[in-house]
């Protein structure tokens, strides 16, 4: 928490989310790999996910554009009025540019600076966390943060411990500056972290410029996500744990004050755990994760979004929102709506 005010705080004044169309249930992954509906579901609390029809049908900037022209429209604000966008994502299209200078030129951002973020399944946490400052600052006045994956592109779908959880999807948020001395809805604080000593709890060995992309890495799926799952859950719970509890007592409130939490959606079991330890109750947390899978960085701000749609999220409601990714990076922030 900052000791001095700034002049501008954060507003979400729009959302939106996206997935491809195609639904891949449970009984399809059992053509892939040997598991089963009860498997997948007893652990990770995943029915269906989102995916698109096969490699090369889309990349993130195209499903960036479904979720940023929802939230363009939800908030009545024109491309042409933003000053930044930033993507948080690890499946760009390309390796050069950026997804999010691709998408600028889509939403025909003429004015928009754009910059990716790389944070894995926090991304869109930290590029909320950038555009903050930009805000705060008075740097930017309406800024475009995004949380997109194409997580098909870089599964192994002959791993059953990894294949089974991840979709694909967008999310975004449209975010403007307030003066601090207005009541009001706002971002009331975010926190960031970094932890690179865990880094091979969730990596990809090959494609990088230490060691490029070989025939035989390739046909080993060197060149596709590996995963600690068991490494990743007991770090997952314990970070985010002491992160919420941190960013909820630097601004003199407790858990008892959440009103909602919208939290990255990576295993059921790790929100279950999440609110045992915070005694948050279950019903206060925003989960899709039954329908969408894991969906990385877009996580975060579908739930938001789907909250906001749907009337759960109230106004003057108290959010908590966490994410946590492969680095290890997580963030906990706080937002009153």
């Amino acid at each position: 928490m900052t000791t001095t005010r700034a002049p501008f705080r954060t507003r979400i004044i729009g959302t939106g989310g996206w997935a491809p169309p195609r639904v891949v249930t449970n009984e399809e992954m059992k053509k892939l790999v040997d598991t089963s509906d009860e498997w997948i579901v007893q652990r990770t609390g995943i029915k269906t996910r989102r995916l698109i029809d096969f490699e090369g049908q889309m990349g993130t900037a195209d499903m960036s554009l479904h979720a940023a022209k929802a939230a363009l429209e939800s908030a009545g604000v024109s491309p042409e009025e933003l000053d930044l966008i930033i993507v948080g994502t690890v499946t760009p299209d390309l390796r050069l540019p950026s997804a999010a200078i691709l998408l600028q030129n889509a939403l025909g951002a003429k004015k928009a600076a754009a910059f990716d973020v790389v944070a894995a399944c926090a991304g869109s946490a930290y590029a909320l966390s950038v555009a903050d400052k930009f805000i705060q600052s008075g740097a930017a006045k309406k800024a475009l943060v995004i949380g997109a994956e194409t997580l098909s592109s870089i599964t192994n779908w002959t791993d059953r411990n990894t294949c089974v959880l991840f979709g694909d999807a967008a999310g975004a948020f449209i975010v403007d500056a307030v003066p601090s001395s207005e009541p009001g809805a706002g971002l009331i604080d975010i926190d960031i972290y970094s932890d690179g000593t865990t880094w091979q709890h969730i990596w990809i060995p090959e494609g990088g410029s230490r060691k490029p992309m070989t025939p035989e890495g390739v046909a080993n799926h060197q060149d596709r996500l590996i995963m600690n799952g068991r490494e990743v859950y007991k770090f997952a719970v314990r970070s985010l744990v002491d992160a919420a509890k941190k960013v909820l007592d630097d601004n003199g409130l407790t858990t008892a004050d959440v009103d909602l939490v919208c939290a990255h959606q990576a295993n059921l079991r790790i929100i279950e755990a999440i609110a045992d330890r915070t005694a948050i109750p279950l019903d206060k947390f925003v989960i899709n994760i039954d329908r969408y899978g894991n969906t990385s960085s877009a996580s975060l701000p579908i739930t938001f979004d789907e909250a906001r749609r749907d009337g759960r999220m109230k106004p003057g409601a108290l959010v908590l929102m966490m994410a946590i990714g492969a680095g290890m990076t997580w963030s906990a922030g706080l937002y009153r709506n």
